[in-house]
C-alpha cells in the first residue's frame, strides 16, 4: 500500500465536498478519480497530497500518517502535478525541470539529476523545448514541461491532477502511457481524467465519485457501467465493447 485515505471529510464554506471518503493507492497499479465536476476529485487529491487538510478521517503515505514526514520527506515519496502550474520568472523548461529534483539535493541520488532531467525531458516529449522560457510555451507545452518536472522527481507515487487537460490526442495517450509505465515498474498513479475512454484503457482501478461521496470502485470493467455512468453524469452514456479489440468503449449518446 502507497497511499491510503481513510473516512476523509473535507468542508468548503457551507459546502461539504468530500463526505467519508476511503481510497487505497497501491504500488502496480494506475487508479483513476472520476466524476462530474464539482465531484470532489480534485480535492481528494489534495487531501492525498496534503495540500488540503480533512476536517476528519486519516491520510497515510508508505505506511505513517502525512504528520510523521517533512515537507522534504514527502517530496522523495511522492510527486505531485497540478492542474495550473505557475511560473513568475523567465526560467527556461531545463531549469523548471530541474526543479524536479530539489529534495535529492545532499543525497548520494542527486548523482541522478542530469540523467533524471534528461530522461523526463524526453520522456514528455519536451527535449526540443528545453532552452526555451517557460512563460513562452502554450498551454499543452507548459503541461508536458510540469509534467517533466513531475517525471525527473522520481518518486514512487505520482499525483496527477488532470494532467491531460490541455494537450492534443496524441499526448494525452502518452501521459497515460507514462503512467502505465511507471505502474508496471513498481510505481504507484493516482490520475483526475475526464476523459473515461483513457480511464478504461490506462487504469487498473476507478474510483467515481459524485456529490463528494465514492459511488463506485473496482477495475473499469467491472465499474463504469452504462447505468453508473448515465445516473453520475445526468446524461445518456453508452459503454460497449470494441468490435475490434474488445475493450471497453464509452461514448455519450448521440
Amino acid at each position: 500500500m502507497a497511499a491510503r485515505v481513510r473516512g476523509a471529510h473535507l468542508t468548503r464554506g457551507a459546502t461539504e465536498v468530500l463526505c467519508g471518503v476511503d481510497l487505497d493507492v497501491r504500488a502496480g497499479e494506475v487508479r483513476a478519480l472520476l466524476g462530474p465536476n464539482g465531484a470532489g476529485k480534485s480535492s481528494l487529491l489534495g487531501v492525498l497530497t496534503g495540500d488540503l487538510a480533512p476536517s476528519a478521517g486519516s491520510v497515510e503515505i508508505d505506511g505513517e500518517p502525512l504528520a510523521h514526514w517533512s515537507t522534504t520527506e514527502l517530496a522523495l515519496r511522492r510527486s505531485v502535478l497540478l492542474q495550473h502550474v505557475g511560473v513568475s520568472f523567465p526560467f527556461t523548461v531545463t531549469e523548471v525541470v530541474r526543479m524536479g529534483r530539489a529534495p535529492w539535493r545532499g543525497t548520494p541520488l542527486d548523482l541522478e539529476d542530469d540523467d533524471a532531467v534528461a530522461q523526463g525531458l524526453v520522456d514528455a516529449d519536451v527535449t526540443h523545448l528545453a532552452d526555451r522560457q517557460f512563460t513562452a510555451l502554450s498551454g499543452g507545452e507548459r503541461a508536458r514541461a510540469a509534467l517533466a518536472r513531475v517525471l525527473a522527481q522520481r518518486t514512487q507515487v505520482l499525483l496527477l491532477d488532470e494532467p491531460t487537460a490541455a494537450l492534443d490526442l496524441r499526448h494525452q495517450e502518452l501521459v497515460l502511457q507514462l503512467a502505465r509505465g511507471h505502474a508496471q515498474a513498481g510505481g504507484a498513479v493516482v490520475v483526475v481524467v475526464h476523459d473515461l475512454g483513457l480511464a478504461a484503457a490506462y487504469a487498473d482501478q476507478v474510483t467515481v465519485l459524485a456529490h463528494g461521496r465514492v459511488v463506485a470502485e473496482g477495475p473499469p470493467a467491472d465499474a463504469l457501467t452504462s447505468e453508473l455512468l448515465t445516473e453520475v453524469y445526468e446524461y445518456p452514456v453508452e459503454v460497449f465493447a470494441h468490435p475490434r479489440s474488445a475493450r471497453q468503449v464509452i461514448l455519450p449518446r448521440r
